[in-house]
């Protein structure tokens, strides 16, 4: 017996993530690797009801389905080249995590830290993620450990944990942190995230002497690396770089 696909079928967003990460680059290529930099779900539409998320509670973990929002009108190709393995050797897309895929949805594992209700407004609190902000949540499901994690599974050229460069401040960086109310909390983050050195994969196990910036919170992260770690350079709050580009101009 067949059926047919309407060509036509859309899918609507039932809520929105708000994360540390304003921008692509230096997202986490997997959750968990920044266990310091929790995450939210915003509910949308009918979605954002306490009804929705009856018993959600119970669970330590869920999956989150969403959109490469960012990367959707750049198409897909068959093959693509993971990070992981240098960003050279091509392989089927099917048989990766790209982010440029045929409908554009991404999944996620992560860690539930509870349900709130602010107003009206009920949000999913969540641990870490790989999610860039505003991100388009099309479903939540639960985490299932008996039969979602699958002991002596193979993870192919992904079998490893990737790894860690140590992540050193200059005394210009922490002078800019000093200041900041969260300042503790954003440090952490900033040496999970910059310790996976999320330069483009060819540049891996090679020192360079380019500056690169990381949008995280509301900072521009500037760092190097170089003698096998990474320097961060200066941590300017982007509200600043905002206003002050508007009174030059």
């Amino acid at each position: 017996m067949s059926s047919s696909i309407d060509p036509s079928f859309s899918i609507t967003p039932i809520g929105r993530i708000h994360t540390p990460y304003k921008e692509k680059f230096a997202v986490p290529r997997q959750p968990r690797l920044a266990p310091s930099a929790s995450a939210r779900i915003e509910l949308l539409g009918d979605a954002n009801s306490p009804e929705a998320i009856r018993g959600l509670e119970q669970f330590s973990h869920i999956w989150l389905l969403f959109l490469f929002d960012q990367n959707l009108a750049a198409g897909w190709k068959p093959t693509v080249r993971p990070p992981r393995l240098g960003g050279n050797e091509r392989i089927g897309v099917f048989a990766s995590r790209s982010t440029f895929r045929p409908n554009g949805i991404g999944m996620s594992a992560v860690e539930l830290k509870g349900i709130s209700q602010e107003g009206n407004q009920t949000w999913v609190e969540l641990g870490s993620v790989d999610l860039v902000d505003g991100t388009p949540i099309v479903d939540i499901k639960p985490y299932i450990p008996y039969s979602d994690a699958i002991l002596n599974a193979n993870g192919g050229f992904a079998d490893n944990e990737p790894d860690v460069l140590p992540v050193i401040f200059s005394s210009e960086a922490q002078i800019a942190l000093q200041s900041h109310p969260q300042r503790h909390h954003i440090q952490s983050v900033i040496e999970q995230v910059l310790g996976q050195d999320p330069r483009p994969a060819y540049k891996k196990n090679k020192d360079d002497n380019k500056e690169y910036a990381s949008h995280l919170f509301d900072l521009n992260v500037k760092f190097k690396v170089e003698m096998g770690s990474t320097s961060v350079i200066n941590a300017v709050n982007q509200y600043f770089i905002h206003v002050t580009a508007i009174e030059r101009f």
